[in-house]
């Protein structure tokens, strides 16, 4: 029926058929991918970037799953939802709230969640069934939980960090199982499957890999991709003059600050090396998606998103995790395959936001458009990537990072930070006085690593001025 119908549309003239969407998302995943120039293995990665257009500064609004994944899956900023945590579901403060699956639904799409899209555990509600055309696979889960399952007996683990665990295992794996042993694997033949169905007819398909996120367990065959001695070396040096603010425990991977232990030179090494192991498992999944895509007959009509819902630091700036507003945390990848043949293996340096997507999702497919998105179309820049969008990109932090594990349920801080072409600003504000306690300007053109905080520097006060202005016009006091 596809063939035919794109036939009729090429010969008689007749408006196209609805494009499907394919949106797929990755966990804890800055752009260490091949096409953005990383030592990452990542060759099916790379092959979707030969295919799309690649956005090279994209931006997470908040470095941590619930509200990154409630922002860009409603099209609006933690402030407009209110959702600063994990353990709070956006429907809680948002009951009537549209998301992007429920707006494709309701405009004629089946509508399929494979895997980790909405985020999971934490909160009351599992996910957001009324998002969904049938009910989702695997999408409420513990990362800590995600133990090899094989028949037989299970192989030994040759990873040496075994007393460090992450939830119920340890925080690094390395057994020789099949890649369907773990969370991913899973979730790549569950999205093959739900592709045959639901082909013949106009599809949101979100595909969410659990990985590249702790624990480092990935089979075996992918570590074995990596001589860890060749990865990057881990520059762990604190930004010199950055306040103390900027900074969190790493409590996600190094555990409660009471019982953690230093982290030996070894020990990183081998948590980087699971990190990029994780990379490449998740990488192959993609792979069959889209190889699975491709052989439904529907790739010709398919647009094809991938993302990560934020980014990730392995012991940059001494930190492990997420939860900051540096440029390790707030960087993503993304991906846009937008069906334009001339827009193929594309690059645009625009400042993007993940807010943006439910926007641009809506115009590629020609939808209506909800009322009182925050973010902005991207299609502009998609017909023409030497265009820009916007001057600025925003991200957030409270402090504490898990502020609704405390006694008080609310934060003493929230860092609000801003990316431009040249630099990043972030301003700490007391969450009662909403007064500036610090503040941090990277010069991300020369500094790229954001070691140098130059806040306050005399020799850059015209810099800061116009930055902060620029904030405050995003988040006035």
């Amino acid at each position: 029926m596809r063939r035919l119908l794109l036939f009729l549309t090429l010969t008689l003239g007749l408006h196209a058929a609805k494009p499907n969407v394919l949106f797929i998302m990755s966990d804890d995943f800055r752009p260490e991918i091949g096409s953005f120039g990383s030592t990452a293995l990542t060759p099916n990665l790379d092959k979707l970037a030969a295919r799309s257009v690649q956005f090279d500064r994209a931006y997470c609004q908040q470095a941590v799953c619930n509200p990154s994944r409630s922002s860009l899956l409603t099209g609006l900023r933690p402030d407009t939802l209110r959702l600063w945590n994990n353990g709070k579901h956006f429907r809680e403060l948002n009951p009537d709230v549209t998301t992007l699956p429920l707006w494709f639904k309701e405009h004629g799409y089946t509508t399929r969640c494979v895997g980790k899209i909405f985020h999971n555990w934490h909160t009351a509600e599992k996910g957001d069934r009324r998002s969904w055309s049938a009910d989702e696979f695997l999408h409420y889960a513990n990362h800590g939980d995600d133990k090899p399952m094989i028949t037989g007996e299970l192989p030994g683990n040759s990873a040496t960090l075994s007393a460090r665990v992450y939830g119920n295992t340890s925080i690094c794996e390395c057994r020789d199982v099949p890649d369907e042993a773990y969370y991913d694997g899973r979730v790549a033949v569950e999205a093959q499957r739900v592709l045959q169905e639901v082909k013949d007819e106009p599809f949101f398909l979100a595909v969410g890999f659990w990985k590249p996120h702790a624990p480092f367990n990935a089979p075996k065959k992918y570590w074995d991709l990596y001589d860890r001695s060749k990865l990057p070396p881990l520059n762990d040096a604190r930004p010199e003059g950055a306040p103390e603010i900027a900074f969190h425990q790493s409590t996600e991977i190094l555990g409660p600050p009471a019982k953690q232990t230093p982290v030996t030179a070894e020990q990183a090494a081998e948590m980087r090396h699971g990190y990029f192991a994780n990379i490449s498992y998740m990488d192959a999944q993609i792979g069959k998606v889209l190889n699975a895509l491709d052989e439904s007959g529907a790739a010709s009509n398919t647009i094809i998103v991938f993302f990560a819902d934020h980014g990730y630091h392995i012991g940059e700036h001494s930190l492990w995790g997420k939860t900051s507003d540096f440029e390790f945390d707030a960087h993503v990848p993304l991906m846009i395959s937008d069906l334009r043949p001339e827009n193929r293996g594309k690059k645009t340096s625009a400042l993007t936001e993940l807010v943006d997507l439910f926007p641009t999702l809506v115009d590629l497919c020609g939808l209506p458009k909800p009322a009182s998105l925050d973010g902005e179309s991207l299609v502009p820049i998609l017909k023409d990537p030497n265009q820009s969008a916007k001057k600025a990109a925003f991200t957030q932090h409270p402090r504490p990072a898990y502020y609704d594990r405390e006694p008080s349920k609310q934060p003493k801080a929230m860092g609000y930070s801003i990316r431009t072409e040249k630099v990043r600003y972030t301003e700490w504000r007391d969450w009662v006085t909403k007064q500036v306690t610090a503040r941090e300007l990277y010069l991300t053109e020369q500094d790229p690593a954001e070691l140098n905080n130059h806040a306050d520097d005399p020799k850059q006060s015209d810099l800061q001025q116009a930055v902060a202005k620029q904030l405050r016009e995003k988040f006035p006091n």
